[in-house]
């Protein structure tokens, strides 16, 4: 069954966080996420609180800018994560805006690269592996955890383009969709795991989350229509779900049953009531999913 979540947005400031994870916690949401866009939140700092506040949902962070961290730093901060809320993280990392990358000097003139450095370092620290690598952006010398997770933690990956997505496959545990991802766009991305997969002979589970934008309410159509302007679409349709909670949970089947394991709706930036947002999602729609 397809798991349903929602985004908090850091568009919304640090100190209305604890009301949408109290809201997601009493509503019974399965799955709250995070961004760490620059220069909004820390996806660290916000995953830390959200899942200190809340005994029961799982907190998402996705994704990660490789560039702008160390990966010996995020594999400490998501392995303490872990050991102190067995089960209720995860956790993408990705290329990073690349503009913004630009902004504090981290820009890397291989993207992919780093990429796949980072996610062969950091899964293997998370293993518990001691390291030892001399790639291109990342260095490790006899590097281990001393904490490293009791239990396996699997390490998504964020990505667009064929060769990243190709990447994620093959280096990756799973794989993050950004909002505005259409249906078939799903399937294109699945199948190009596929090929990045069988490249590296990876097997197993592969699960896919993908960021929904949605909508309810008074004036839903109106705020999608300047989310699209924002976001420079020349279209919502097959882009997001907006109604009452069965037309959203007909939407969704829609991404569901084009491979998505995880759907996470976005809600807009000016959303009048997020903390109803997350209720509307977990008490009405989630049920009409079973």
């Amino acid at each position: 069954m397809t798991d349903l979540g929602v985004v908090f947005l850091p568009q919304s400031p640090p100190e209305r966080l604890r009301d949408i994870v109290l809201a997601a916690d009493e509503a019974g949401l399965e799955e709250l996420w995070l961004w760490e866009d620059c220069f909004l939140e820390s996806g660290i700092a916000t995953a830390a609180a959200a899942l200190a506040w809340t005994g029961r949902v799982r907190i998402g962070v996705g994704v990660l800018p490789a560039p702008l961290r160390n990966v010996a730093l995020t594999a400490m901060e998501v392995a303490t994560l872990e050991r102190l809320f067995p089960g209720r993280f995860r956790v993408g990392v990705g290329h990073g805006v690349q503009d913004w990358m630009g902004q504090v000097g981290a820009r890397v003139e291989s993207p992919l690269t780093l990429l796949r450095e980072y996610l062969t370092a950091l899964r293997a620290l998370l293993a518990g592996e001691r390291v030892t690598t001399e790639g291109r952006y990342v260095q490790l010398s006899e590097v281990a955890l001393d904490w490293p997770p009791a239990a396996p933690t699997p390490v998504l990956a964020g990505a667009t383009g064929p060769k990243s997505m190709r990447l994620c496959g093959g280096a990756a545990d799973g794989l993050v969709l950004t909002g505005g991802t259409t249906p078939q766009g799903v399937r294109d991305a699945f199948a190009l795991v596929e090929e990045g997969r069988e490249q590296a002979g990876r097997v197993g589970a592969y699960p896919v989350v993908v960021y929904l934008h949605a909508a309810t309410g008074p004036n839903a159509d109106a705020r999608l229509e300047r989310e699209r302007e924002r976001r420079g679409y020349s279209t919502m349709v097959d882009r997001s779900v907006s109604g009452d909670a069965e037309t959203v949970a007909a939407g969704v089947r829609r991404w569901a049953e084009a491979g998505a394991d995880t759907i996470v709706l976005q809600p807009t930036p000016d959303d009048p009531d997020p903390e109803g947002f997350v209720r509307f999602v977990a008490r009405d729609v989630r049920p009409l999913l079973a």
